[in-house]
């Protein structure tokens, strides 16, 4: 059975597809009645699986009458992957951020559930036992030659 967490995750991304805009704005309390949980529920779930990483724009209000809205990021053309990644790893990415970003590129149909899975298998920390921040740097490397490679096809 799926936790409360993973229903109100894909309640929202459901939404968020059925918008013709591809941006939606929700009653943090609203959605907590709705799912019988505490608005801090609500948050959790927005903050750990609505990141940019993922590619997700959030933004909040907060106060009477406020509101989250999200909005997925599309990339559209090759150019905007590339730009995209080079923004997201820079010189260092830390493990969460390059596990949101595959799971992105994978979510997006650029990558196959097979080279996310590879790629995080090379990429993850047990794998790069060194220092910080050496690592988040060899990591980075890593990640750019492996996606450019893919891409560049």
């Amino acid at each position: 059975m799926r936790n409360v967490s993973e229903i109100i995750e894909q309640y929202l991304k459901q939404v968020l597809q059925q918008s013709p805009e591809g941006v939606i704005e929700i009653q943090r309390n609203e959605l907590a009645d709705r799912f019988d949980c505490v608005p801090s529920q609500i948050n959790y779930v927005i903050s750990t699986r609505f990141t940019l990483e993922k590619g997700y724009i959030v933004e909040s209000k907060r106060g009477g009458g406020g509101y989250i809205r999200i909005q997925k990021v599309v990339l559209q053309s090759h150019g905007e992957v590339l730009d995209h990644i080079f923004r997201t790893i820079s010189s260092r990415i830390d493990q969460a951020a390059s596990e949101g970003l595959l799971y992105q590129l994978h979510d997006s149909g650029y990558i196959t559930e097979r080279e996310a899975g590879l790629m995080r298998a090379a990429i993850s920390r047990e794998v790069l036992a060194f220092k910080l921040p050496l690592r988040d740097e060899i990591r980075a490397n890593i990640l750019k030659a492996m996606l450019i490679s893919l891409l560049s096809k």
